[in-house]
């Protein structure tokens, strides 16, 4: 592509790749477009392959005049992957193996026949679902944040300017002062997607208000919440409009230079945001004088390596300079003095990948989604018990009923939902009497958790709520950077309590300790990784006391999860003697009794018992048993 040197050549550009591109979609030029997914989860489940043997059957059977090949980012629906989607009949298939590819292009490309076995199958009617939007999971998304995923080959700038790419630069560049771009901005009522919520304009306002010779703007990738991946997902489907989202703050506030920092266990995201980087490079879009303009900017890489203190704005400052990745106290906050003591606005990725929709279509337009309070939409990486696992992008006030029943499908073997973990470690759970919440900042707050970078964890009737507090104070413990007392050592004490209460050691005392040492945790910790820690525990605490109370009280796990608080048992009703349980138990603790068979007359078959002493609890008799007559208690 030729340089791109003023706004009449990007608008030249924009308007070819536009047409380009809605002709290869709309299957205007003849052609049909094979569209393979190529987010993380797809490329895990082989699309790679899928997408290799597809373009080889293409060129052997002679259909390269007829179709086009793309691999794209993310479909969002990972749990139905990898996905092969056909335009212009947007046909969209699912679980797409190796062996299936010869189906689709015989029967679909040559004969022009839908490969039903291949088609989502609605679980209420049990109907075949031919088109994307049509299916549930999908129906109530608004996709802002995860515009062009899907759809666009992340790795060619001439895609992403074919769909409304840098429309939103051009417009800011050409016909806006950097103060009306705040303005906009703060009239869109956007709040940073990383956690806080805090109002973007504003922060980019302090910034603007700050007199220096150099200002950042940094990109915070560092997505270290369990079960989260919309950043990553965003980064691999898009990265274009993620810069382009940087640069308009750049633009705004008077940056220069921006920073990604992004975790290095995301090496797809990391390529694709540097590849996106490299061609913006060679035809101008970064660097001095963009589009013939006063404003020069350029943007830079930075690899973490996986802390998950360093999503604390601070932390990530100091892991850019090279010094150990440890929050800082506050004031100064970084607008005023951040990285390399200059002014800097920190900013989520999913924050940056709005702006362009804002400064594009309008702050109105904008704010028309949404609560009162929280404007636009958020993206949830809906995961655990949930039978649609996947990445979801709703309209703010969107009720958690609607996620995980109408978005989610609801729990797996229609079992009981019993809460949802929001804000990953820094939130807390929600429960049956929260379903009809609107989800927005302030109503998760008053519930008692948060709505963190957008991680939303199901859990059901088989999830044991304090060993679900038990696994995040471990990973809080191994995350803590150790800077601060309270958080360094005051939460190795929470663990070492909830380990107590998890093996039948713990009393009544030790849930008034807990909760004594959290409000210290809570107002001695120096960042928000230690003053969030206890959030789970004591958010568990309120919503399920009784299972508390029969950890400490009866010594039982209700949800026979907690192994030292539960036993395994053969129920002689049901036993048949078959001997499978003993043959496959590890150490040997399951023998027969004397008492014969009573589900039926068969001879020298006698009714097995464990011996509770020796055993370790695996689970293998359960998984071998074909009678049920196993349970635990």
């Amino acid at each position: 592509m030729e340089r791109i040197t003023t706004p009449e050549i990007l608008q030249e550009k924009i308007e070819c790749c536009t047409k380009a591109f809605d002709e290869k979609i709309k299957g205007l030029n003849g052609k049909r477009a094979v569209l393979v997914c190529g987010g993380t989860g797809c490329i895990a489940n082989n699309s790679v392959a899928v997408l290799e043997e597809l373009t080889k059957q293409i060129k052997e059977k002679g259909l390269e005049d007829k179709v086009t090949i793309n691999h794209v980012g993310c479909f969002g629906f990972c749990s139905q992957g990898p996905f092969v989607k056909i335009f212009p009949e947007d046909t969209l298939y699912k679980m797409v193996k190796v062996a299936d590819v010869t189906k689709i292009v015989d029967n679909d490309l040559i004969g022009g026949k839908i490969v039903e076995e291949l088609l989502y199958v609605d679980p209420q009617t049990k109907e075949r679902v031919v088109r994307q939007d049509d299916i549930n999971f999908y129906k109530k998304q608004v996709r802002i944040s995860l515009h062009g995923c899907s759809l666009i080959n992340p790795d060619f700038l001439e895609e992403a300017l074919g769909y409304d790419g840098f429309k939103a630069l051009k417009k800011v560049l050409t016909t806006m002062t950097p103060q009306q771009v705040i303005d906009e901005v703060l009239a869109s009522g956007l709040r940073g997607r990383g956690g806080a919520g805090f109002p973007t304009g504003r922060k980019w306002q302090f910034a603007a208000n700050v007199k220096s010779d150099q200002k950042y703007i940094v990109c915070n990738g560092d997505e270290g919440d369990p079960g989260a991946f919309m950043d990553r997902s965003i980064l691999e489907g898009n990265p274009f409009e993620v810069i382009e989202g940087m640069m308009i703050g750049g633009y705004a506030f008077g940056a220069t230079e921006g920073y990604f920092y992004v975790r290095a266990e995301y090496p797809i995201a990391v390529h694709r945001l540097k590849n996106a980087i490299e061609d913006m490079r060679k035809v101008g879009l970064l660097g001095k004088n963009i589009l013939g303009t006063d404003f020069s900017f350029d943007v830079h890489v930075r690899e973490g390596a996986g802390a998950f203190v360093c999503g604390e704005e601070t932390a990530l400052l100091n892991s850019i300079e090279g010094k150990r990745g440890m929050p800082r106290p506050r004031p100064p906050f970084p607008a005023i003095k951040g990285l390399w003591g200059k002014p800097t606005c920190v900013n989520n990725v999913e924050t940056l990948a709005q702006i362009p929709f804002i400064l594009r279509i309008g702050a109105a337009k904008f704010a028309e989604l949404g609560t009162q309070g929280s404007k636009g939409t958020k993206v949830f990486a809906l995961g655990g018990k949930i039978n649609n696992v996947g990445l979801v992008e709703v309209p703010m006030g969107t009720t958690l009923r609607t996620l995980i029943y109408d978005i989610g499908g609801g729990i797996p073997g229609n079992k009981k939902f019993k809460a949802i973990q929001t804000g990953g470690p820094s939130g807390g759970c929600l429960t049956e009497e929260d379903l009809d919440t609107p989800i927005d900042y302030d109503t998760l707050v008053a519930r008692g958790s948060m709505m963190g970078s957008g991680g939303a964890i199901v859990m059901d009737e088989d999830n044991c709520m304090v060993d679900v507090a038990h696994f995040y104070m471990d990973f809080i413990v191994a995350e803590s950077c150790g800077k601060c007392s309270p958080c360094r050592i005051g939460t190795k004490r929470l663990f070492e309590m909830l380990t107590d209460i998890t093996h039948g050691k713990g009393t009544e005392k030790t849930l008034e300790d807990m909760k004594t040492l959290a409000q210290v945790i809570q107002h001695g910790s120096l960042c928000a990784l230690g003053q969030t820690a206890a959030n789970p525990i004591l958010s568990t605490l309120n919503k399920f006391p009784e299972e508390y109370h029969a950890h400490v009280v009866d010594k039982k796990c209700p949800a026979h999860v907690c192994k030292d608080l539960m036993e395994f048992h053969i129920i002689p009703e049901k036993c048949m003697g078959c001997t499978l349980c003993s043959r496959s138990c590890p150490v040997s603790c399951i023998k027969a009794s004397t008492t014969p068979i009573t589900v039926r007359p068969i001879p020298n078959k006698f009714v097995h018992v464990i011996d509770v002493e020796k055993c370790v609890k695996c689970g293998t008799c359960i998984a071998t048993c074909r009678f049920g007559a196993i349970e635990k208690r």
